[in-house]
């Protein structure tokens, strides 16, 4: 902050201390002019009442001062304002008829005089904010008149609705007017809003730019459904006026809807949940004053999953990362958000026992968290041995310190490519989940968990941040298959229900998180395209064909498998988790893995996991060769 802002903070500051302290004077003028019936002040009875007066008004003024009052903003003054006020006021009253009381056991002082003076403060100073206030919205409705604002639609008009267009008439020099609200409630039809009128539904949208010439569309609708974003945005497009919207209910800081807040809309409105009801209770007892250990804690899931852990007051967390970047960017992103937590950064690689085992050794961890990982399938295919090496190996070295040391809970990320896998990174992550499984067996102090789910939305290597850059460079956007379908779930959802899972399960497990409805890729780059306000004609679309390893589907159960449920809807749990093998069996089989071919090393998966459907190298053909039929 530049001194220059310093200035102005303090000069309106300032003014608001003026303007009560003036009043402190002559409201107990005028005090003790009504209790004693005449001119007090310049009558023969005001003996001390100078003295009287700097007791009092030093008094009154310093209990405001605590009271928090000056923090807060004229113009945005509200009802916890006014509560603020009351407080000072009552509180310097109180103390002010103390402090006279010990200076002149209140000799020619009336008691009414107290009385009087509260009233007259509190219609005084919360008179004098609540008609700035007044005074200002009225000049920002007549500012909003103007011929030349943006003509704006609000959808939605609850309270957020409310809240947004107050906002935009408090801010004139937004140049937007509000001229309509739409809201598909029909007792508020033909009503109106801050004298705006509610026109009728979200079907009616069209008609109402039409009718009241909009140019924009603001979406203030915070608890809306994705089905619900996506029928507005629909309507939105149909008219072709610009939109922007409110985010999430658990994303408006403080509550409060405000202009600041609108963006664009995202494909993660049109694709993410109703917002997901946890037991936290479940969640507090197994995180609350516990020292907890991430390992990935750097990555897409990691990072969002060491950001809810602090939300329950864990006693420490663990980062527990291979790429210093990441961790300094997860260390840059708690420090802001939770400045009191208690943790600790260990640069380290899974793959290292060694390291590994020091880190378990030194913090005690209680609960562990394994989401390091390699996922990205294509790049696995042709290094399937690091596969091996991290998504193995890696888990099987914390898993067996995690019983070795006593840990309570370990909760394994795993993934829906690990269900009738046809790539290596699938494969090896069916083998990780077998791996706890069999550790688990041996292992009755630590309950071993796992937790399988489809695509996460916004993760490194996705493909929303992918088509995002593609549409921004002008096109193509790359689908690989037209019938290519994939599971969808927001981060902080996915991340919410691995805690839940590792909340309630009992051991053994294998948890699969409710995903939704799959959705069609080719539809999820149409809309990204359309919500950029292009069309297909402006950003082409190509289809490149499968790559190596990859479904048209993904399936989060196994041949055989049924789902039980749990305490929470959207957590299932596999009745059948298909083939085992011993961990020494695992290692016997993979330990040349290091220099192998692909090939063969793929063909030793398929002696672990048996509907493994591998391809080789000689098999895979060129993209153009898999599309030529498609088209």
């Amino acid at each position: 902050m530049t001194i220059q802002d310093k200035i102005i903070i303090y000069r309106k500051r300032l003014i608001a201390m003026t303007h009560d302290a003036l009043w402190c004077v002559v409201g107990l003028l005028f005090s003790f002019s009504l209790a004693y019936g005449d001119l007090y002040f310049f009558s023969s009875k005001k003996l001390h009442f100078f003295s009287i007066i700097l007791i009092t008004c030093s008094i009154q003024f310093l209990c405001l001062n605590l009271s928090g009052l000056y923090r807060g903003i004229w113009r945005f003054s509200s009802t916890h304002d006014l509560l603020n006020l009351i407080r000072g006021v009552t509180g310097g009253v109180a103390l002010s008829a103390l402090g006279i009381f010990l200076f002149n056991r209140l000799e020619g002082v009336p008691r009414s005089v107290f009385i009087i003076d509260w009233l007259i403060l509190v219609v005084a100073l919360g008179g004098g904010r609540l008609g700035y206030r007044i005074l200002r919205e009225y000049l920002g409705v007549r500012a909003s008149n103007g011929d030349l604002m943006t003509r704006s639609i609000i959808v939605g008009a609850g309270a957020a609705g409310e809240q947004l267009v107050r906002d935009i008439r408090r801010t004139p020099h937004l140049g937007t007017k509000v001229v309509a609200f739409i809201d598909d409630d029909l007792e508020k039809r033909n009503k109106t809003l801050h004298k705006v009128s509610i026109v009728g539904g979200v079907s009616d949208l069209r008609q109402a730019v039409k009718e009241y010439k909009a140019t924009r569309v603001y979406i203030a609708i915070p608890s809306a459904t994705s089905s619900q974003v996506d029928r507005i945005v629909k309507s939105c497009r149909d008219t072709g006026v610009e939109f922007k919207t409110l985010p999430p209910t658990k994303d408006i800081l403080l509550g409060e809807a405000s202009v600041e807040q609108l963006r664009e809309v995202q494909p993660e409105d049109l694709l993410g949940r109703d917002q997901v009801e946890l037991d936290k209770a479940s969640i507090r007892n197994m995180v609350s004053n516990e020292t907890i250990m991430v390992t990935g804690a750097g990555g897409s899931i990691g990072s969002e999953l060491c950001r809810q852990i602090a939300s329950f007051s864990p006693r420490k967390i663990i980062f527990f990362e291979m790429g210093e970047f990441n961790l300094y960017q997860l260390e840059q992103d708690i420090k802001e958000k939770f400045p009191n937590l208690n943790y600790e950064i260990c640069i380290g690689d899974v793959r290292d026992r060694n390291s590994v085992e020091k880190v378990i050794k030194d913090f005690s961890p209680k609960v562990i968290f394994h989401a390091a990982a390699y996922k990205h399938v294509p790049i696995m295919e042709t290094n399937p041995n690091e596969a091996i090496k991290t998504n193995i190996f890696g888990t099987k070295n914390v898993a067996e310190l995690a019983s070795k040391y006593k840990v309570k809970r370990f909760v394994l990320i795993s993934t829906d490519k690990a269900v009738r896998p046809t790539n290596a990174m699938g494969a090896t992550k069916r083998v990780a989940e077998m791996v706890c499984q069999e550790i688990q067996a041996s292992s009755p102090e630590t309950k071993f968990m796992l937790v399988r789910f489809g695509n996460v939305l916004g993760s490194s290597g996705s493909v929303i941040p992918l088509f995002k850059k593609q549409i921004q460079m002008g096109g193509p956007v790359t689908v690989t298959h037209p019938e290519v379908t994939r599971f969808f779930m927001s981060i902080p959802e996915a991340c919410q229900l691995v805690l839940q899972a590792g909340a309630i399960g009992k051991g053994g497990e294998v948890f699969l998180l409710d995903m939704g409805k799959s959705v069609k890729i080719i539809h999820l780059a149409k809309q990204m395209i359309s919500l950029h306000g292009l069309t297909e004609e402006d950003i082409k679309i190509e289809f490149t064909g499968l790559r190596p390893g990859e479904k048209l589907y993904e399936e989060l159960l196994l041949a055989g498998e049924d789902t039980l449920p749990t305490v929470h809807p959207l957590l299932k749990v596999a009745k059948h988790n298909g083939s085992h093998c011993s961990v020494d069996e695992i290692v016997h089989t993979l330990k040349s893995s290091e220099t192998d071919t692909p090939n063969s090393i793929k063909m030793k998966l398929k002696k672990l996991v048996e509907d493994y459907e591998y391809y080789l190298e000689k098999d895979i053909e060129t993209s153009a060769e898999k599309i030529e039929s498609l088209q």
